[in-house]
């Protein structure tokens, strides 16, 4: 259990004091109407869009990478929509944070949730697999409304950012674990809670197996799912988190437990997980970070990088 950053005054100090300017002008602006803030967050994804030029071209790589048989002007326009919805997480954060339960209440939509019900009735814990979707920090408050649960922490390196962090996470969250203290979320689980964790990005060769992903064969992926799922008495339940049309909020969706899993073949586990993220990516595609180099570590160490030049 990672211990709770505490207030310190040298938070006072100038140094910080940019960091408290653009926190309170955020906690100010998220006052503002949940449909306005979403207009406010696609006008920044489009600023983004224009200044970020190379995580514009990892994201056109990614994407270019995932689904060869696109047209170049569908990719285009899909890059565009995803740094609107890369805009909006600022807010998604805003409001994962700091709104009051009251105003989330009237964002929050369920669906499956029976499936997450039915494994604490038969005294497991559950291992939520979720994907990095640009409006986690938004959903994940959602769910809290329905069951805190456990979450893997990484701290940050400024010590005022993390405190805002971690406080402002821990309200949907019962408690965190650190990102590395495999057998801290073990033990959580043993305990039925509800834990999530998130299969979906390059984690290195460490752990990892090589198998498809989209179009791409041969994608580092970590076993970490399986080693989770051996160790521990818990079910694994996949989630798929969506950003709603219309200013609707934010829906999670569990869908039914993962079985059998672990099968014992660890490629066709974690194919499946693939799978499982392939499935929720084709609901919006829009909303996932595809920002991040999912395929930096290649089978080889000596193979030439897929972002060459990016």
């Amino acid at each position: 259990m990672v211990q709770a950053p505490q207030f310190s005054w040298r938070f006072l100090l100038p140094k910080y004091w940019l960091l408290w300017l653009g926190a309170g002008l955020l906690w100010l602006i998220s006052w503002l109407p949940y449909s306005v803030l979403m207009l406010l967050g696609k006008g920044l994804g489009r600023l983004l869009h224009r200044t970020l030029a190379s995580r514009r071209k990892v994201a056109k790589r990614n994407i270019a990478l995932c689904f060869p048989q696109m047209p170049e002007t569908e990719q285009n326009a899909l890059v565009k929509r995803n740094f609107e919805e890369t805009g909006k997480a600022l807010f998604d954060t805003v409001i994962g944070w700091w709104w009051p339960t009251w105003r989330v209440k009237k964002l929050a939509h369920f669906k499956g949730h029976e499936h997450i019900q039915a494994a604490i009735a038969e005294g497991k814990g559950v291992l939520l697999l979720a994907a990095h979707f640009l409006h986690l920090e938004g959903a994940g408050r959602v769910f809290g409304l329905t069951h805190p649960s456990v979450g893997f922490y990484r701290p940050h390196n400024n010590p005022l950012m993390d405190y805002l962090q971690y406080h402002g996470r821990i309200k949907a969250n019962k408690y965190m674990v650190g990102k590395r203290d495999v057998k801290g979320l073990i033990r959580a689980l043993n305990q039925q809670e509800v834990c999530f964790y998130l299969p979906d990005q390059d984690y290195g060769r460490n752990r990892s197996l090589f198998v498809p992903f989209f179009a791409v064969a041969d994608t580092a992926t970590t076993t970490g799912t399986l080693l989770f799922a051996n160790a521990a008495n818990c079910v694994v339940i996949p989630v798929i988190t969506s950003r709603l049309s219309g200013n609707k909020g934010y829906q999670v969706e569990a869908l039914p437990a993962l079985t059998p899993f672990p099968t014992g073949d660890d490629t066709a586990d974690v194919i499946k997980v693939n799978q499982w993220v392939e499935q929720a990516i084709l609901r919006q595609p829009e909303q996932y970070m595809w920002l991040h180099r999912r395929f930096k570590t290649r089978p080889d160490a000596g193979m030439p990088s897929l972002y060459k030049g990016d």
